[in-house]
């Protein structure tokens, strides 16, 4: 019986600590856009950022990886970091990942590393990589397509035939769920993991896209 006493004890501490640290550093603004590939997503978070003007940065999944394979960039986004939130890196990444994150590769371990700094800099879109399972409190955004609509910009963007097409984008789309199910053990069709889900093609373009996620971006960051 002592021990569950002092079990209880002990999380309600680390709660209490949580809580002081919210308190004295406050939210700040994170939208995370996960993506099918040609819906539109990287466009959409570009137009985002240009609407809700500076200091909005977009993150893409190659700026991410080269910040991650290069120290100098790193060091470079550490700078624009208010010091007194970097011990805040190490405990985002440990409320999700705990001890597992020892046993994670080298690659996977720079890569989360650089998405918790990006989220302590605040005022950025980060494009892919997962970013909404390990940030509690962005605005989590989803964007799908209508398949047709997708093998048409494959087609066009791509220069693919229709039927490579289609192959192109579905081992995409298994390489993408893959990653996200091998790194944060959660499956990114689950509807329930965003905030919005968005279907782009035809009846809602990238511009109605951009619309909804800024406005809905104003109302929970009061921008």
């Amino acid at each position: 019986m002592r021990k569950i006493f002092e079990i209880i004890n002990q999380n309600l501490a680390r709660l209490q600590f949580l809580k002081n640290k919210e308190s004295q550093s406050p939210i700040l603004p994170i939208i995370t856009i996960s993506r099918e590939k040609r819906a539109g997503g990287r466009t959409i978070a570009h137009m985002v950022a240009k609407k809700l003007g500076r200091p909005w940065k977009v993150y893409n999944k190659e700026i991410i990886d080269e910040i991650a394979k290069k120290e100098k960039l790193e060091k470079k986004l550490i700078e624009e970091i208010d010091e007194k939130r970097l011990p805040l890196v190490n405990q985002l990444i440990n409320d999700f990942f705990g001890n597992r994150y020892l046993s994670l590769s080298r690659y996977y371990k720079s890569l989360v590393k650089v998405i918790s700094e990006i989220t302590q800099r605040g005022y950025a879109i980060i494009v892919g990589r997962g970013a909404d399972y390990l940030i509690p409190n962005a605005l989590k955004i989803r964007i799908i397509g209508e398949m047709e609509q997708r093998i048409k910009w494959a087609m066009e963007y791509d220069k693919l035939s229709r039927q490579k097409a289609i192959e192109w984008l579905n081992k995409l789309d298994e390489q993408r769920d893959k990653f996200i199910k091998d790194l944060y053990h959660h499956d990114p069709k689950k509807a329930h993991h965003y905030d919005l889900v968005i279907k782009t093609g035809p009846n809602l373009s990238l511009k109605d896209a951009t619309d909804l996620i800024v406005r809905l971006a104003k109302r929970r960051f009061k921008l």
